[in-house]
């Protein structure tokens, strides 16, 4: 995907709400001195602006491939954002407080797609767990994890006696159109041949 200048403007500014957005000071490359900047995390991305109510960022830091860590330094509260490679910028930041340090620092952690990519694995893994047991399998069965079928409640159901849909679906509120919904509810659902 390309990115330009504009689009990365809007983004930063636009209304999609933003993942962690707070007053940061961020070392200078050349010069060491700490500059107070706007910052704004928006997925992967951490947006750094002079003022809070500028309209375009002054820089952008893709969060990929990197590490945060906090700093032994003469300043309260700073942490370093380190990408691998030789010639890699390291990005050193300070907060306000201990509170906001360590808020930036989590948020930051997880904003990359490899940080995502593990939760996922693991949120598969638990599942499969839950599926099959903690051994990856299910009771000693031989099963393929793709011919998992849930196992009917109570008695054995046959397709011909599930209950049959209604004719109109709710609403996107949830709320029926037609009166005979309430029937429903009370009762269960109506049978094909009451349709």
């Amino acid at each position: 995907m390309k990115l330009n200048e504009r689009s990365l403007a809007f983004y930063a500014t636009c209304d999609s709400p933003a993942d962690n957005a707070g007053f940061l000071y961020k070392r200078g490359e050349r010069h060491t001195a700490y500059h107070r900047r706007w910052f704004v995390l928006k997925g992967n991305m951490l947006f750094y602006f002079e003022e809070r109510e500028s309209r375009e960022p002054v820089g952008v830091i893709v969060l990929e491939g990197c590490t945060v860590e906090l700093c032994d330094s003469a300043e309260e509260f700073t942490f370093a954002i380190r990408f691998s490679g030789a010639k890699s910028r390291t990005y050193v930041l300070a907060a306000e407080s201990q509170a906001a340090m360590e808020s930036w620092v989590k948020s930051l952690s997880r904003a990359s797609f490899d940080y995502l990519r593990l939760v996922v694995r693991e949120l598969e893994k638990q599942l499969e767990e839950m599926r099959w047991g903690p051994a990856g399998g299910c009771g000693g069965c031989r099963q393929l994890p793709g011919s998992w079928k849930p196992k009917p409640s109570g008695p054995e159901r046959s397709p011909e006696r599930l209950p049959a849909l209604p004719r109109h679906l709710p609403k996107g509120d949830g709320v029926y159109p037609s009166s005979r919904a309430w029937a429903w509810v009370r009762s269960g659902p109506p049978s094909a041949s009451k349709l």
